[in-house]
């Protein structure tokens, strides 16, 4: 009985590891469906990225499929900038970590749009290569 009850709180940890894994998988199923549709694209656990020419789609992942998607153009980009920790930083010589990341478009109109990520180098590689096709429209 005493055993019983030892297991007991390692069972649950086990059942409450297997249900985020599995709905962990189907975020990722839902986008590696909804990414084929684009050039290039990203998961992260806080959003997702797809481009395609100079269209850019973001949202947020789901099980289903990506939510609140948002679609605006690099034609109508001013700047790129990584921001880490609310601070504009070089995307080519990002820091090695940070707390709050996010690649940061500025609109021509003044708006500004965010998209977060988790990892800084993932950040700082979209933010070249973005950086890049935007130079190439302005040009």
């Amino acid at each position: 009985m005493e055993r019983g009850l030892l297991w007991l709180p390692l069972l649950a940890l086990f059942i409450g590891l297997a249900w985020a894994g599995r709905t962990e998988y189907q975020k990722v199923e839902a986008y590696r469906i909804w990414a084929e549709k684009f050039q290039r694209a990203k998961y992260d656990l806080y959003a997702v990225l797809g481009q395609n020419d100079s269209d850019l789609t973001w949202g947020k992942p789901t099980r289903q499929e990506p939510a609140d998607l948002k679609t605006f153009s690099l034609k109508d980009v001013q700047e790129i900038r990584l921001r880490v920790d609310g601070q504009p930083i070089d995307v080519n010589a990002p820091p090695r970590k940070g707390k709050a990341i996010a690649l940061e478009f500025v609109l021509t109109e003044g708006d500004s749009i965010q998209v977060p990520f988790t990892q800084v180098s993932l950040a700082a590689k979209w933010g070249q290569v973005l950086s890049k096709d935007l130079q190439a429209l302005h040009s």
